[in-house]
């Protein structure tokens, strides 16, 4: 019992340290692509590093309406991101199995942007606040996605064990899987909102809202707020690749690992493609993407509780 739970402990510490070394990587893959599609040259890939660590060193400021709050939101958003990273796969089975079921998955996704939410609260400024409305109106039509994705695979395993769902369970079902499918694609289509980039990073809006919810944040509490902004390409990356693309992840070590980097790579550069080539979108015009990708997933959801 006490080495399963030591293994379990160090491979969940391993799953950490992946995150945190792999997260400003992605992200500086991400601004080099675009910057090359732009005919730019664009900065270095460890730029992200370079600007973690200068935020890290800065003076905590605290300028909004509630300082603690502020704290408290900003250790939160870490807390949840890095939970999610404890219990998903990163190339070899969840590390903390035992520890979780597929409810508690859903209620950590949601707490990630709740404490974004809080944020803006906390600031108090005008900007922080239209930044807050805007995160609560795509949380209540965006989030309520992967919550499906999870219950897809709920229904398909019969069980609420969380190693169960995290291995293609919208597959699990013989013949032809149409809710499988179908959450597929609904999940990739979801994708470059669920991470909050262009066109979709209708909350923060460097140039309409200056950041939106963040704008009262320096210093290390932003380091936080970045950081967690990127660790979500990385978490909710494998999150995906776990349900919907887990093939590779029965490898023998190290195969596993790369191959769940290789097709992290790719979703990277999907989401730099599509960031890179298109305009933000209005809070209408994303209101209706994410209600029609809603809708798909209740068909889903409808097709894998019938058994297809």
């Amino acid at each position: 019992m006490e080495t399963s739970l030591a293994a379990s402990v160090l491979s969940g510490g391993m799953n950490i340290a992946l995150v945190v070394a792999l997260a400003p990587l992605c992200e500086g893959i991400l601004r080099k692509v675009t910057a090359r599609v732009q005919s730019r040259q664009g900065p270095p890939v460890w730029q992200p590093y370079y600007d973690l660590l200068k935020l890290l060193g800065k003076e905590d400021l605290e300028s909004g309406e509630s300082p603690t709050m502020q704290r408290f939101a900003s250790w939160l958003s870490l807390a949840a991101i890095l939970t999610v990273a404890v219990l998903v796969p990163m190339g070899t089975i969840p590390p903390m199995t035992g520890a979780a079921d597929a409810y508690l998955l859903i209620y950590l996704l949601t707490l990630c942007g709740i404490s974004t939410m809080l944020a803006g609260l906390a600031a108090g400024s005008t900007y922080s606040l239209v930044g807050m409305s805007r995160e609560m109106m795509c949380l209540m039509t965006l989030e309520p996605l992967l919550a499906v994705a999870v219950v897809v695979g709920v229904v398909h395993v019969r069980s609420l064990r969380l190693d169960a769902v995290l291995a293609g369970s919208p597959y699990a079902r013989a013949g032809l899987p149409l809710a499988g499918i179908l959450m597929f694609a609904v999940a990739i289509l979801a994708f470059q909102a669920l991470v909050g980039r262009v066109p979709f990073d209708i909350a923060e809006a460097e140039t309409e809202l200056m950041e939106g919810s963040l704008i009262e944040y320096s210093g290390p509490k932003l380091a936080i707020f970045k950081f967690v902004q990127m660790a979500k390409l990385v978490v909710y990356g494998a999150l995906v690749i776990s349900l919907f693309l887990p093939w590779g992840s029965g490898l023998p070590a190290p195969f596993n690992l790369v191959s769940l980097l290789g097709k992290l790579v790719l979703l990277v550069l999907v989401v730099t493609l599509v960031a890179a080539t298109h305009a933000r979108y209005r809070i209408d015009q994303a209101l209706r993407y994410y209600a029609g990708l809603l809708g798909a997933s209740l068909v889903a959801l409808l097709l894998a509780l019938y058994g297809y």
